[in-house]
Protein backbone atom coordinates (compact mmCIF):
# COMPACT_ATOMS: atom_id res chain seq x y z
CA UNK A 1 0.00 0.00 0.00
CA UNK A 2 1.29 3.38 -0.98
CA UNK A 3 -0.50 6.37 0.88
CA UNK A 4 1.09 9.77 0.42
CA UNK A 5 1.37 13.27 2.50
CA UNK A 6 1.79 16.94 2.17
CA UNK A 7 5.34 18.58 2.75
CA UNK A 8 4.10 21.91 3.58
CA UNK A 9 7.64 23.03 3.06
CA UNK A 10 7.42 21.89 -0.47
CA UNK A 11 3.49 21.86 -1.52
CA UNK A 12 3.86 18.32 -2.57
CA UNK A 13 3.28 14.96 -1.73
CA UNK A 14 6.13 12.57 -1.26
CA UNK A 15 5.59 9.07 -1.35
CA UNK A 16 5.26 6.75 1.47
CA UNK A 17 5.21 2.91 1.73
CA UNK A 18 3.06 1.00 4.10
CA UNK A 19 4.56 -2.94 4.57
CA UNK A 20 0.94 -4.54 6.23
CA UNK A 21 2.50 -7.74 7.28
CA UNK A 22 -0.62 -10.65 7.38
CA UNK A 23 0.49 -14.06 9.76
CA UNK A 24 -1.78 -17.30 8.60
CA UNK A 25 -1.85 -19.86 11.33
CA UNK A 26 -4.30 -22.94 11.44
CA UNK A 27 -6.03 -24.88 13.60
CA UNK A 28 -7.34 -27.96 12.98
CA UNK A 29 -10.61 -26.29 11.22
CA UNK A 30 -9.79 -23.15 12.26
CA UNK A 31 -7.81 -20.48 10.21
CA UNK A 32 -6.21 -17.10 12.14
CA UNK A 33 -5.15 -13.90 10.47
CA UNK A 34 -3.17 -10.98 11.76
CA UNK A 35 -2.98 -7.94 9.94
CA UNK A 36 -0.08 -6.25 11.23
CA UNK A 37 1.06 -2.22 10.20
CA UNK A 38 3.78 -0.38 12.23
CA UNK A 39 3.27 3.17 11.72
CA UNK A 40 6.31 5.47 12.87
CA UNK A 41 3.61 6.79 15.59
CA UNK A 42 0.92 4.17 15.48
CA UNK A 43 0.83 0.34 15.38
CA UNK A 44 -2.32 -1.70 14.11
CA UNK A 45 -3.23 -4.94 14.65
CA UNK A 46 -6.21 -6.23 12.60
CA UNK A 47 -7.19 -9.22 13.48
CA UNK A 48 -9.87 -12.42 11.10
CA UNK A 49 -10.41 -16.03 11.22
CA UNK A 50 -12.39 -18.36 9.47
CA UNK A 51 -13.95 -21.67 10.31
CA UNK A 52 -14.45 -24.86 8.01
CA UNK A 53 -17.73 -26.52 8.50
CA UNK A 54 -18.11 -29.66 9.12
CA UNK A 55 -19.29 -30.87 6.44
CA UNK A 56 -17.29 -28.98 3.84
CA UNK A 57 -14.02 -30.50 2.33
CA UNK A 58 -10.24 -29.19 3.53
CA UNK A 59 -9.59 -26.49 0.84
CA UNK A 60 -6.88 -24.33 3.05
CA UNK A 61 -6.63 -21.74 0.79
CA UNK A 62 -10.39 -20.96 1.45
CA UNK A 63 -9.80 -20.35 5.11
CA UNK A 64 -6.68 -18.54 4.34
CA UNK A 65 -8.01 -15.99 1.99
CA UNK A 66 -11.38 -15.34 4.24
CA UNK A 67 -9.23 -15.19 7.41
CA UNK A 68 -6.59 -12.53 5.80
CA UNK A 69 -9.64 -10.79 4.39
CA UNK A 70 -11.71 -10.35 7.55
CA UNK A 71 -8.25 -8.92 9.61
CA UNK A 72 -7.43 -6.30 6.39
CA UNK A 73 -11.30 -5.35 6.78
CA UNK A 74 -10.53 -5.19 11.01
CA UNK A 75 -6.91 -3.31 10.10
CA UNK A 76 -9.04 -0.58 7.62
CA UNK A 77 -11.74 0.38 9.91
CA UNK A 78 -8.68 1.11 12.57
CA UNK A 79 -7.23 3.16 10.10
CA UNK A 80 -10.61 5.03 9.46
CA UNK A 81 -11.31 5.43 13.16
CA UNK A 82 -7.90 6.98 13.94
CA UNK A 83 -8.36 9.37 10.90
CA UNK A 84 -11.62 10.05 12.45
CA UNK A 85 -10.12 10.99 15.54
CA UNK A 86 -6.83 12.82 14.13
CA UNK A 87 -9.58 15.17 12.53
CA UNK A 88 -11.99 15.40 15.46
CA UNK A 89 -9.07 16.44 17.73
CA UNK A 90 -7.60 18.74 14.78
CA UNK A 91 -11.24 20.37 13.92
CA UNK A 92 -12.58 20.63 17.34
CA UNK A 93 -16.30 18.29 16.49
CA UNK A 94 -17.39 15.03 15.48
CA UNK A 95 -16.80 13.49 11.80
CA UNK A 96 -17.97 10.47 9.92
CA UNK A 97 -15.50 9.24 7.80
CA UNK A 98 -17.49 5.62 7.24
CA UNK A 99 -19.60 6.91 4.82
Amino acid sequence: MAFSSIDPKEGSMPEQSWVVNVSLTEDADRTRADAILQLAIQKFHGFGQAKRAPGDPSVPVIGEELAAARALSDLSHQLLEAAAERIESSEGHSVNVHD
